[in-house]
């Protein structure tokens, strides 16, 4: 398959991308002396940037690969809530399936650099599961969807902040089971287990660890027999597992391989696992074959580690690079 293949296909797509987003901001300074109130660094603001995270950079790296992104997902009626259905537009991405709520506190996370070095991040969250009231709107919202419009698929991105309640992945997964709907799950900690029959499964090394294996090693015989179990538990048809600096692993019933990283000049690794699986569930829903799937994420997502913050996939040196892969 050739570049233009797979960028064609992508555009075709529509993808569901339901669970937690939030703000990501930077405030960028310089730093020229220690505070005498405290052995801190002073940091003299230069600049302050608000990009979308957690759900909404996987919707933006899906929308930056040509597809289409539906987000479902809560937030606050407070002023960073607002903030986030502005930057939502300006990305060419509709806010229309965000629910807002008085109750809820709209996440951001904010991270402080100077000289482009990570000094500090604040967390301001409601990490609280969503009320069931909530859970039954976002049903609605998205069955009213399903029946307008032919979704390829309908990924579960999850940072524990409480929009992905245990009641809410079934709800979901009942449904694109019903509707024949391939899913894809980026899992964190609390409801690891809840994603029966998902489709794809992408856990990073260390969550796996904590889960099946605290000794697991990310050798090839040790990740096939973590895959085992998580499709013995899960019942998925894939699983990958990111391995940071050493690659990607992938294992479906035919094959499993580790497929190592491309030599990189490292600038930040915020955001990579985002688009690792927008790849992934854009390859899945364009039924390409696994291999080539976990090879174009693991470039995508090699990528964007070479830029500060977080930032969406460049389709057009993704398709160079890939290109360059399949002709060596």
């Amino acid at each position: 398959m050739n570049s233009a293949d797979f960028l064609g296909q992508f555009s075709q797509l529509n993808i569901v991308v339901i669970g937690d987003v939030m703000i990501d901001r930077y405030l960028s300074g310089k730093v020229d002396r220690i505070s005498p109130e405290a052995p801190v660094p002073v940091v003299h603001l230069r600049s302050e940037d608000n990009r979308l995270g957690g759900a909404g950079n996987v919707a933006l790296n899906i929308q930056a690969m040509g597809a289409t992104p539906y987000l479902f997902s809560v937030i606050g009626e407070d002023d960073n809530g607002k903030l986030l259905e502005k930057l939502l537009p300006e990305a060419s991405i509709s806010a229309k399936y965000l629910i807002k709520h008085p109750d809820r506190v709209t996440t951001v996370k904010t991270r402080v650099l100077a000289q482009n070095q990570h000094l500090l991040r604040v967390d301001r969250e409601d990490a609280s599961p969503i009320h069931e009231s909530l859970v039954s709107q976002l049903m609605e919202q998205l069955k009213n969807l399903l029946d307008q419009k032919e979704i390829h698929l309908l990924l579960f991105q999850d940072y524990n902040k409480g929009v992905l309640t245990p009641n809410l992945i079934r709800e979901v997964m009942l449904e694109a089971l019903r509707r024949d709907i391939p899913t894809a799950v980026d899992p964190k900690y609390d409801n690891f287990w809840a994603y029966r029959h998902v489709t794809l499964f992408k856990p990073n090394l260390r969550e796996i660890q904590q889960q099946v294996d605290p000794h697991l090693k990310a050798d090839l015989p040790s990740l096939q027999a973590a895959a085992a179990e998580v499709s013995r538990r899960l019942g998925n048809a894939y699983t990958m597992i990111t391995l940071s600096e050493k690659g990607v692993f992938v294992a479906s019933k035919e094959l499993s391989e580790i497929i190592p990283t491309y030599e990189r000049t490292i600038a930040d690794v915020c955001g990579a696992g985002d688009t690792v699986i927008s790849i992934m569930a854009l390859g899945l829903a364009a039924k390409m074959d696994l291999s080539t799937i976990a090879r174009l994420a693991n470039l995508a997502g090699g990528q964007v580690c070479e830029k500060v913050g977080v930032v969406p996939v460049d389709k057009h040196q993704l398709a160079e690079e890939y290109a360059s892969l399949v002709s060596n």
